[in-house]
């Protein structure tokens, strides 16, 4: 039976970008095809990003033979599929690299590849990338646990489009957990081959909430918000409406085409949804102190990095907070192998979501117009027969002081905001029921 859902994960692995995966290779043949992995920097720098998706296979090939001599369920869609791994950006479109060591650990998690260096592989591994590694020969065997994936010495973002124009149209979901440079450069690059997407699904982003790096600005858009802006203007019937403004007249990847086959539908995952969705430290110890006890390779693994981030969080708020990790990540997937069930629920309509690429204090900020004034294309049914084309339209659509087109129906962005989970509670004890069998 072919997978409900197809997807191509870009990611910055970090602590809850690695549970995102394993929640996704857990899954059954049936629910999720991962077809591609596609790697760029954020939490820590690219290489050290593209280390830990390499050891994450590395250990689930040893979880798996634990498994199966001990009589347990494997994963599912680790087994049945083999996703490109590619390697992307290395650094934003316009900014200073941002990173988030601070609190993922200086190599994203938490310095399990120094406790565990028997679950880290040697960096032989490199080579599968085409990097010159010292003492490595093209006659060495590459490693075992890379039968789980095909590496791709090609760029990410060409991955990416290769892969959408070989698919049918409206087959492939991406979903962007990291930074948004990969997907702004598969855009500008060939837009109309990008819009072949079925839908584009980001972590990202705070609307209605306080941001996580700045008072206003959650990190992934904060670390390269000019390819938010960009990715975000697809939405739009007139992308060039929301585009970020250039550098000395000149944008680094160059304006979109007037005309676009369709509009790109972005369904959004901000704090306001990803935030309350926790793990907390006696729930995930609970559940990973039987198994550490099993010899579980994973649980060994996994239990180094989440406790080192419970530790942090400690570290960051004192005694008696009742924080948890909060499940940012992961709930993209667990959005992608449960989209059809009911309790997911967007806004009413498509809101016009901004990013802010230029302000001193606010840039990555969401920006949304909270006056409630009515727009007058919604109210005018003379707009309703015009032809489609966004320019003809414009002056149904235009208010006296109103350049920058908050009120018009034409401009403006047209996102899919994601306000509701089918259980915001019950998320972590599924999380990790799926994961850990």
């Amino acid at each position: 039976m072919a997978p409900k859902n197809r997807i191509i994960i870009d990611t910055d692995p970090g602590v809850d970008d690695v549970l995102a995966l394993l929640l996704a290779l857990s899954a059954s043949p049936e629910e999720l095809e991962v077809a591609m992995i596609s790697v760029t920097y954020g939490n820590v720098p690219l290489q050290r990003c593209l280390r830990n998706v390499v050891a994450m296979f590395h250990v689930l090939e040893k979880e798996m033979k634990w498994r199966e001599a001990n009589g347990k369920p494997t994963f599912g869609a680790l087994n049945a599929y083999k996703p490109i791994v590619a390697v992307g950006a290395s650094h934003p479109l316009e900014d200073e690299e941002l990173v988030a060591d601070h609190f993922h650990g200086e190599d994203g998690l938490h310095g399990v590849h120094t406790a565990h260096p028997d679950l880290s592989p040697a960096d032989t591994w490199r080579t599968l990338f085409g990097d010159k590694v010292e003492g490595a020969t093209d006659s060495d065997e590459p490693p075992s646990f890379s039968r789980f994936f095909t590496p791709s010495k090609g760029p990410a973002h060409e991955e990416i489009l290769r892969i959408l124009r070989e698919e049918p149209e409206g087959t492939i979901t991406v979903v962007a957990v990291g930074p948004l440079t990969n997907i702004a450069l598969a855009a500008a690059k060939d837009p109309e081959a990008f819009l072949r997407v079925k839908e584009l699904v980001v972590m990202g982003g705070a609307v209605n909430t306080i941001g996580n790096v700045t008072p206003v600005a959650e990190f992934n858009c904060m670390a390269d918000a000019v390819a938010a802006a960009r990715v975000y203007a697809l939405t739009s019937k007139v992308p060039s409406s929301t585009m970020p403004p250039t550098i000395h007249g000149k944008s680094v990847l160059g304006a979109y085409p007037e005309k676009l086959p369709r509009q790109l539908k972005l369904s959004l995952f901000p704090l306001d949804i990803t935030t309350p969705h926790e793990l907390h430290k006696e729930t995930f110890n609970q559940k990973i102190q039987p198994l550490l006890k099993q010899g579980s390779p994973l649980a060994k693994w996994t239990e180094t990095f989440l406790n080192g981030t419970f530790n942090k969080i400690d570290s960051m708020l004192g005694e008696g907070h009742n924080e948890g990790l909060s499940l940012h990540d992961p709930l993209t997937i667990w959005y992608m192998l449960t989209r059809d069930h009911p309790e997911w629920t967007t806004v009413p309509k498509p809101e016009d979501i901004r990013v802010e690429t230029c302000g001193q204090w606010t840039r990555g900020m969401h920006v949304i117009d909270n006056r409630g004034r009515a727009k007058p294309a919604e109210v005018d049914s003379t707009v309703e027969t015009h032809p489609e084309d966004p320019m003809d339209a414009v002056t149904f659509d235009e208010v006296s002081g109103d350049t920058m087109g908050w009120l018009s129906l034409r401009r403006g962005n047209r996102i899919n905001r994601v306000v509701s989970s089918p259980g915001q509670d019950a998320f972590a004890g599924i999380l990790l029921d799926r994961i850990f069998a």
